[in-house]
């Protein structure tokens, strides 16, 4: 069987997905533009050889509309013959690219594909594609009659039935920014990052090459003075168990960034004298309940590890996204995992979410412990929006 090999992984640093963040200057499909264009000038790779691109965005609306991934193959320059495709598969867009992009070589479709991401929440923001209309349809309605809720609310309900206190969650929260700090110094993202130069207002320009969201003097008494973001009285009727926990502070902050996996057949790497960082191991999707659609990445991970033949205890590190604390917690808790292996550079509560492009940011920085530590397995997971959650095992090579 054709193997699927991780050539270069790269991202943006992550900027404040607001207005005046350091990244919200920069069109989106400019932004994704700069990165593909810096992952194959890096590589030395003819752009002319790549098969295809597969990017994930989740806001698919206004400046990030009509494709924005193929817009951005455009803009980087490839030859017009490259073609390009947007996936939707919320939090997890990017991460799906990766396996589309990887089972494509495997079955032979494929010799050189990139997949990739992005979000700008600063210019997009969050639920813009919806823009007051209804997503889900009278079907859906009749389905879930009592209706569904948004990811704030889904993270608060589990958050009651795991028995995760405010401490619990903001004492997660400020390791994130702790190891996210502590590795950041020790210059442990240089390697996936990729410098962005930017203009100002006043037309004047710099280059920003560190992550805007990582707080190094996060405490857990700074936390726990922040006010719940997700309170409403007609939900706290329907939902008893809610203790209203969720804040800014134990949430990803809105993000913005784009993030770029170079991906191939080994023979292919092999014949372009390009070394291969790691392989392609297992693939695993799932559904999981809409209501509590954050609790995905645990049948994700039981159906990986099935599999792949692997037990958690092989795999050397553990990324699980952090869109809110209690979904790495509730996933340690189901899997028994070990604490020091699960988002040990830190999380997207301190290293941001730009929803589209976590995906791949993930897969990079996963890979990036796995070369410092000398691990050979890892594993990342990813919960999304309307109950789904995808999973991936890698392998250093």
């Amino acid at each position: 069987m054709t193997t699927a090999v991780i050539v270069d992984v790269v991202r943006t640093p992550s900027g404040k997905g607001k207005p005046g963040g350091q990244l919200s200057g920069v069109h989106p499909a400019d932004l994704l533009s700069r990165v593909l264009r810096g992952l194959l000038d890096r590589n030395d790779l003819d752009a002319a050889l790549v098969d295809d691109v597969i990017g994930g965005c989740v806001g698919q609306a206004g400046e990030q509309a009509v494709n924005i991934t193929r817009n951005a193959v455009l803009g980087a320059g490839f030859p017009e013959s490259v073609p390009a495709t947007t996936v939707d598969r919320q939090c997890g867009s990017s991460q799906q690219s990766a396996h589309f992009a990887a089972q494509g070589v495997i079955a032979g479709a494929y010799d050189v594909v990139i997949a990739c991401g992005v979000e700008s929440m600063s210019r997009v923001p969050m639920g813009s594609p919806v823009a007051g209309k209804d997503p889900f349809g009278p079907a859906v309605a009749a389905r879930y009659p009592e209706g569904l809720v948004g990811q704030g609310v889904s993270a608060e309900i589990i958050a009651g039935r795991w028995k995760l206190d405010r401490a619990a969650l903001d004492e997660f929260s400020a390791r994130s920014h702790a190891r996210a700090a502590a590795t950041a110094a020790a210059g442990g993202f240089d390697r996936e990052i990729l410098p962005v130069t930017v203009t100002g207002e006043d037309g004047t320009e710099r280059t920003v090459s560190t992550d805007e969201t990582v707080r190094a003097n996060t405490t857990v008494e700074g936390l726990s003075g922040l006010k719940p973001s997700f309170y409403d009285e007609r939900l706290a009727e329907r939902f008893p168990e809610i203790a209203w926990r969720i804040t800014p502070g134990n949430s990803s902050p809105l993000t913005d960034g784009a993030s770029a996996a170079l991906i191939m057949s080994e023979e292919k790497a092999n014949a372009l004298g390009l070394t291969p960082r790691a392989r392609f191991h297992s693939f695993a999707v799932t559904g999981s309940d809409p209501l509590l659609m954050l609790t995905g990445v645990v049948p994700a991970t039981q159906k990986i590890l099935a599999r792949s033949g692997l037990a958690l205890d092989d795999i050397d590190a553990y990324e699980v996204n952090e869109a809110f604390a209690p979904v790495p917690l509730l996933w340690q808790h189901e899997l028994n995992a070990d604490p020091e292996r699960l988002n040990p550079r830190g999380g997207a509560i301190a290293l941001g979410h730009p929803l589209g492009a976590s995906g791949t940011r993930l897969l990079g920085t996963l890979l990036g412990q796995l070369e410092a530590s000398g691990g050979r397995y890892g594993l990342q997971t990813m919960c999304e929006g309307g109950g789904m959650a995808n999973a991936t095992i890698i392998e250093r090579l």
